[in-house]
């Protein structure tokens, strides 16, 4: 996938918040960390499970299933029981609108 995916308006996304995208199979969260932007896929590298509606705290997410914690700066697995990163994504915002791609085979 080379396009870039809409997300939402700048205005719709505010500190604290995420939004979800499909960009084909793969599903994106995008997060407001206080004022910046973060993308990751939206899956537990432990279980497949979607990690959007965990406990988001500072920067880290908790998988609602088995507790796994990730960063969401960075993609990388904080806690067991995971042991492998979920996939980091650029984001761009162009005039209001914030966007997201799958860039993993660009």
């Amino acid at each position: 996938m080379t396009g870039w995916i809409r997300v939402c308006a700048r205005s719709e996304l505010l500190p604290g918040e995420y939004r979800s995208v499909w960009d084909g199979d793969v599903q994106i969260a995008v997060f407001n960390l206080d004022g910046e932007l973060y993308a990751i896929e939206d899956v537990c590298t432990h279980d497949g499970g979607e990690l959007t509606g965990g406990v988001v705290e500072g920067h880290e997410i908790e998988c609602p299933r088995h507790g796994a914690r990730f960063d969401i700066r960075t993609g990388a697995v904080l806690c067991p029981p995971a042991y492998e990163p979920v996939a980091k994504f650029p984001v761009k915002i162009e005039g209001e609108a914030v966007y997201t791609r799958d860039d993993r085979w660009d």
